[in-house]
């Protein structure tokens, strides 16, 4: 009887732990960046060169970035978010235009060229002492104006 009771106690306790870490110990992956699908529409958030919001296209919502690229400039919108050392992190975003590049300063990039909108996707892992990171996105020199919504930067945010 007491070592039934015991092995029910000792069971019950490791249901308890389970649901607490499935509940919080770990962070959950969330999307870090503010203002992602600019639908607060402004550009609020990003630092851009020659980036406003737009009506259309748009990929879901009210409004997408806009953004162009001069003889002199890639149009580039960057955010700067914290993060975790030595996490992954899944980076994504979609667009349209002739080129659009996705990436991470001093990180990975992936680019398309895309008459509607295509997501593009990449992953990087932070560095040992790491804290931040900067996502940005950018068309090509003279290449005319590309349009993002709905980027994600997905993972842990740092402490």
């Amino acid at each position: 009887m007491m070592r039934s009771r015991l092995s029910a106690f000792v069971a019950t306790l490791a249901l308890a732990a389970a649901g607490l870490v499935a509940a919080g110990g770990s962070a959950s992956a969330a999307n870090l960046l503010a203002n992602p699908g600019f639908e607060l529409g402004s550009t609020s958030g990003w630092t851009c060169t020659g980036g406003t919001v737009t009506k259309s296209p748009v990929h879901s919502g009210t409004y997408a970035l806009a953004s162009t690229a001069g003889a002199s400039d890639t149009g580039q919108c960057t955010q700067t978010v914290t993060v975790r050392p030595s996490t992954t992190y899944t980076v994504s975003a979609w667009v349209q235009g002739n080129p659009v590049y996705l990436g991470i300063t001093g990180g990975g990039s992936t680019w398309n060229n895309a008459a509607g909108y295509t997501q593009l996707s990449l992953t990087f892992t932070s560095g040992a002492s790491q804290t931040s990171a900067e996502l940005y996105l950018h068309g090509w020199y003279g290449a005319g104006t590309f349009y993002a919504d709905d980027v994600v930067l997905d993972g842990p945010g740092g402490s």
